[in-house]
C-alpha cells in the first residue's frame, strides 16, 4: 500500500523515532523509548545492551506508530520486530548487536523525510523496513538513495515508487498496475458489478489505487458513475455520500485508508446504501470494524497480502508470534516480517562477502539488490532491476462476522 495502494504497504529520516509502549516480549530501549522529536534512540528487542566485538547494527522501521493510521504502521513495525528478534542471537555468536530502530513518521512527508535523513546520518543504520504510504516512500526514498540506505518495503503499491530509478528502493508487495485491475476483474466478474461510484483521498496511494480501478472498468465495459476526492480526516463526507445516493451505483470503490473508508461506508447506509462496498488493502485493519460498526459487514478488499494462517505451518507461526508480540497478527505484521527476513538475509550475505566484519551500507544494499528465490514466511522474493518482486501476488478479502475473512487469490 502506500497503503497495502491495502494493500494497502504500505506504513518504511526525521527527527522523530517512534515510541511504541506496550511491546511485548519484553522489549526495552537501551536508552529509553525514542519518541517524537528526540535524537534517535534504538530499542534493543531483548538484547543484552552489551556492545559486540563486530558493533552495532540498526536495522529501522519507517510507519505511522501514531495517529489515525496506526493501527497499519504498528503492524509493520511489530512484524519486522519479531523478525529481528529471532535472529538477533544468531548475529551476537557473529559478534554484532543487532537491534531495531523503530520510527514513526506519522504518515507524513516530511516526517518521513526528516527521519530518512536522521537515519542516514546514524553510520550503524544499515537498512530500513518501510512504509506504509507511498506518498511517505517517494520523498524518503530520495534521502535512502543519497546514503545508499536500503529499503524493503511492506506495503507501498504506488507505481512510481520503483520507476524512479533508484536502487535503494524495493518492495515485496504488488504494485498498484496489478491491485487496481484484479479487484475491477474481481468486482464484475464475482460480483456482477455493472456501474460503480469511485471514491479517493487525493492520495498517492489511493487515488493512484482509484485510477486503475477506474481504467479496467472503462476497459471492461463497467460503468464509471462518478469519481470524486475527498479530504482525508474529516468527520462528516454527506457531500460525496449523497453523490452516491443520487447515482445509486452497485458499487463503491473507495481509495484510501479505513479511518476514512469505515466513516463512508458507515454514512452511506445510513443514508440508505444497499450496494457492494469495495477497497484497497488501506482497508485492512481491525479498526476498521470498529470504526464502520454493523457497516462494516460485506465490505470487500484486496491486499497485496495473503492469509498466512491458510497453511498449518501459518497457523502454528500466527500462534507464536501472538503469543511473542503479545498483540493479534494483522496482514501487515507478516509482511513486516518477511521484509525484515529480507533485509536480514541480504546483511548476513554482506557479513560473509567482508570476511566476517561489518560491511559497508554499499555491500548489504548490493546484497539486498539480488535476493532471488528468497522464501518468507509468506512470500517469496525475487528482486528485478526496479526493485519489485516478480512473485508479488493480489488477494480478495471480506469483513464478516466482524472480523476479515480471506476469499483467495485474486486471478
Amino acid at each position: 500500500m502506500k497503503k497495502r495502494t491495502q494493500l494497502g504497504v504500505l506504513s518504511a529520516a526525521f527527527l522523530a523515532s517512534m515510541a511504541l509502549s506496550g511491546c511485548a516480549g519484553g522489549n526495552t530501549a537501551s536508552s529509553g523509548n525514542s519518541t517524537s522529536g528526540s535524537s534517535g534512540s534504538t530499542q534493543s528487542s531483548g538484547t543484552s545492551g552489551e556492545a559486540q566485538a563486530g558493533g552495532k547494527i540498526l536495522i529501522a522501521t519507517q510507519s505511522p506508530l501514531s495517529g489515525s493510521q496506526s493501527s497499519l504502521g504498528d503492524a509493520i513495525k511489530s512484524g519486522a520486530e519479531y523478525a529481528l528478534k529471532q535472529q538477533q542471537e544468531e548475529f551476537k555468536k557473529m559478534g554484532f548487536d543487532l537491534q531495531l530502530f523503530p520510527q514513526d513518521d506519522q504518515a507524513d512527508p516530511k516526517m518521513g523525510v526528516s527521519n530518512a535523513e536522521m537515519l542516514v546520518s546514524n553510520p550503524d543504520v544499515l537498512g530500513v523496513v518501510g512504509h506504509l504510504n507511498t506518498g511517505v516512500a517517494i520523498p524518503s526514498s530520495v534521502k535512502y538513495e543519497e546514503g545508499k540506505l536500503v529499503m524493503v518495503s511492506p506495503a507501498n503499491t504506488g507505481v512510481k515508487l520503483t520507476e524512479e530509478g533508484k536502487k535503494t528502493v524495493h518492495r515485496i508487495c504488488a504494485r498498484d498496475d496489478a491491485q487496481g485491475p484484479k479487484a475491477a476483474i474481481y468486482a464484475k466478474s464475482k460480483l456482477n458489478v455493472k456501474n460503480a461510484f469511485l471514491i479517493h483521498d487525493k492520495t498517492a496511494y489511493g487515488q493512484g489505487l482509484a485510477d486503475q480501478v477506474k481504467g479496467q472498468f472503462e476497459k471492461d465495459g463497467v460503468q464509471v458513475l462518478g469519481y470524486e476526492g475527498i479530504t482525508s480526516g474529516e468527520k462528516d463526507f454527506s457531500a460525496v455520500v449523497n453523490q452516491v445516493i443520487a447515482k445509486n451505483p452497485d458499487m463503491i470503490f473507495f481509495g484510501g485508508l479505513y479511518p476514512d473508508g469505515g466513516i463512508i461506508i458507515k454514512q452511506a447506509r445510513e443514508k440508505g446504501y444497499k450496494g457492494a462496498f469495495m477497497g484497497g488493502d488501506g482497508l485492512d485493519s481491525s479498526d476498521m470494524v470498529k470504526i464502520a460498526g454493523d457497516a462494516a459487514e460485506g465490505v470487500y478488499f484486496t491486499s497485496i497480502a495473503g492469509d498466512v494462517t491458510q497453511t498449518e505451518e501459518g497457523k502454528k507461526w500466527a500462534e507464536e508470534y501472538k503469543k511473542t508480540m503479545n498483540k493479534p497478527l494483522e496482514t501487515f505484521s507478516v509482511y513486516g516480517y518477511d521484509s525484515m527476513s529480507v533485509i536480514l538475509n541480504g546483511l548476513k550475505e554482506a557479513i560473509k562477502a567482508n570476511g566476517g566484519k561489518k560491511p559497508t551500507r554499499e555491500q548489504v544494499l548490493d546484497a539486498v539488490h539480488k535476493t532471488k528465490d528468497y522464501q518468507g514466511q509468506f512470500t517469496k522474493v525475487s528482486f528485478d532491476d526496479k526493485g519489485d518482486n516478480q512473485f508479488a501476488d493480489v488477494f480478495i478479502y471480506k469483513y464478516s462476522g466482524g472480523k476479515s475473512v480471506f476469499i483467495g487469490k485474486a486471478e
